[in-house]
This record gives structure tokens, C-alpha cells and sequence, in this order.
């Protein structure tokens, strides 16, 4: 069969099997952030320096990282588990009222009273009537500590028996270090359910994983060499997969939409699914592994869980911030 009739298979297979996806349990494990956005428009010029002078029209907050993941989760009919820490502080409550906000369980959402919660704030503005863009960046916070390494391990251990897949979030704050990288995978592949893993940094460390996620400048980052096109992507992601020890790999590939590698097959590229302007790719890897590792729980293959998530993909990145696309959504775009 060409690729065209494959595809075609993979999206009727992927709108027939959506009803499967309600109530999967998604243990999410990994770094826990606070997204925050200041939203306003641009006025004057300051006195004081060669600077725009801003006016907040808006203050939003989202759990970001892991919980935007969680999020996506649960929007897609899911039923998250988080596993995770943040501060004892005013950012670590805003989080965990957040996801409760949501219907999601937070006991596996750990304190650690030796760090802050780590806390990205982003600046908007455009005028009234136009799209707000970003134009600023603020990062607080800093690598989780060790302290409660063996916390999280016993909590992973208790919750790993009662769930269909595990998603694990690296956003390169640690949270996921060796020793619970290691309980989380080797216990999924125990257990006989799948697990995905979306790391920005530390992808090559996560062997005997089912799946990863990278996109494609985090594909050559952890090969430490530039991809010039389709040929050096397909290389690469066969080098990868066999090096992690994984069933598959999903490579994001923004305009050009992704690259699926399964086992010693080809690889077989899946164009992206929206046609309109993209607004902000903010959050769209955490869609992308979200409704991957939502599906494989529900017994879509590979390439039917790919198609999907390329689907919730094109629904995000068409608005502004970390975003999350509902499952009546992302069916439009399977049936367009």
C-alpha cells in the first residue's frame, strides 16, 4: 500500500478508536511548572530609557511543564496521575490548586521545602484588535533537590500497578533523576504498559522507554550533529531508536509535520495537519506526547497514535500559550 492509503488507514483507525480513550489512568511523572502571562498593550514610550511602556490588561496562570501534559491528558478524555514536586510556596499552591481546579488528583505531587517552584513568565502585548505576541521572557526557580528522590520512587512504585501507560516530562529540572527514571521505565515494561518519554535535554538517558518525542533540533542536539534534511532526520532517528532500546519514535518537525520510526521499518513522514497561521508552538510538544502515550493506551498503533497526536497538535498551536484541544476538536481535523 502507498503511503497516501497508509495514512488514510491510520486516520480512519485513529476517528474509530477515539471512544477508547476516555478514562485511560496516565501516570504523568516529571518537572512541575508554573506558566504565567502578563497580557497587555504597548502605549508609549518611557522617559526613562528607549523602552515601550506596556499596560497589564491580563494576569493568567497555568500549570506548565508536566502539568500542562496533565492537562492535555485530561482534555483528551484521560485520566491523569501526577507524580512530581514543587516548592512549599506560594507558586507550588498555585499549581496544585490549579490541577485540582481540573478534577485531578494531586497526592502524587510531592513539596520540597528546599527549592522555589520553578516559574516562567511570559510577556504579551500587540494592540487591541491584533494578535498579542511574545516579547519577553522570566524564569525563576531552580533544579529540584535529591531530598525526595525516595519519596518519589515509593509513590511511583504504589501508582504504577493501577495505570494504563506513564508519561514522563523532562523539562531538565531534575525531578526525573536516575534513580526514578529507572523505577518509572523499568516498571512500565514490567507491568506490560507503555511509556513515552519527552526530555529536552536528556533523551539518550532514558533507554528501554516505548516511545520518545523529541522534535527535530532536540533529535540532533542529542546526537551532537546538524540535520541538513529528510535524509539526515531519517539517519538520525533510526541512530536514536536503536541507542534508546525503543519500540518507537515520533520526531516533530514544525511545517514539515513529523517523522514516525518503528522498529527496522521506514521511516514514514506524516504532513502536518493544520493549514492555517500557527500562533504560538508553546506546549505543543506536551500535546504531542500527551495524546501519543494516551492513545497506546487505548491500543492504537503506532502510527494511528501518531496521526492522532499530530491532530492535537494543529489544534494548539493555533493559540496563544501552553494550550490544551478537546477530543470533539481534534476529530474535526481527523474528518477535514
Amino acid at each position: 500500500m502507498d503511503s497516501g492509503g497508509r495514512l488514510k488507514r491510520a486516520r480512519d483507525r485513529a476517528l474509530d478508536g477515539l471512544d477508547a480513550l476516555a478514562g485511560r489512568r496516565i501516570l504523568v511523572a516529571g518537572d512541575f511548572l508554573l506558566d504565567r502571562y502578563l497580557v497587555g498593550r504597548p502605549t508609549r514610550l518611557s522617559r526613562e530609557a528607549p523602552v515601550v511602556i506596556i499596560e497589564q490588561e491580563d494576569d493568567d496562570v497555568n500549570p506548565g511543564g508536566a502539568g500542562n501534559a496533565t492537562r492535555n491528558v485530561r482534555a483528551l478524555g484521560g485520566e491523569p496521575i501526577p507524580l512530581g514536586l514543587v516548592g512549599e510556596d506560594r507558586e507550588g499552591d498555585q499549581v496544585v490548586e490549579l490541577l485540582r481546579a481540573g478534577g485531578i488528583d494531586t497526592r502524587g505531587i510531592l513539596r520540597d521545602p528546599e527549592r522555589r517552584t520553578v516559574t516562567k513568565t511570559r510577556i504579551l502585548a500587540g494592540a487591541a484588535n491584533a494578535a498579542r505576541q511574545q516579547v519577553l521572557r522570566i524564569d525563576k526557580g531552580e533544579e529540584y533537590g535529591s531530598s525526595q528522590t525516595e519519596q518519589l520512587n515509593r509513590r511511583a512504585r504504589s501508582l504504577l500497578g493501577d495505570v494504563d501507560a506513564v508519561l514522563l516530562s523532562d523539562y531538565g529540572y531534575s525531578t526525573l533523576a536516575p534513580p526514578v527514571r529507572s523505577c518509572l521505565i523499568e516498571g512500565a515494561r514490567a507491568g506490560g504498559i507503555p511509556s513515552c518519554a519527552d526530555s529536552r535535554y536528556r533523551l539518550s538517558e532514558f533507554r528501554g522507554i516505548t516511545v520518545a518525542t523529541p522534535n527535530e533540533e532536540e533529535l540532533a542536539a542529542v546526537l551532537g550533529r546538524v540535520l541538513h534534511g529528510d535524509a539526515d532526520v531519517a539517519a538520525a532517528g533510526r541512530e536514536l531508536l536503536s541507542r534508546l532500546d525503543a519500540r518507537a519514535m515520533v520526531v516533530t518537525r514544525g511545517s514539515r509535520g513529523m517523522s514516525v520510526f518503528e522498529g527496522t521499518e521506514h521511516c514514514r513522514n506524516i504532513p502536518p495537519a493544520r493549514r492555517g497561521e500557527v500562533a504560538d508552538v508553546t506546549g505543543a510538544g506536551d500535546t504531542v506526547a500527551s495524546a501519543l502515550v494516551l492513545a497506546l493506551a487505548a491500543g492504537f498503533d503506532i502510527l494511528s497514535a501518531a496521526v492522532l497526536a499530530n491532530a492535537a497538535a494543529s489544534v494548539v498551536v493555533g493559540r496563544r500559550g501552553a494550550a490544551t484541544a478537546a477530543l470533539a476538536e481534534v476529530a474535526r481535523v481527523l474528518q477535514a
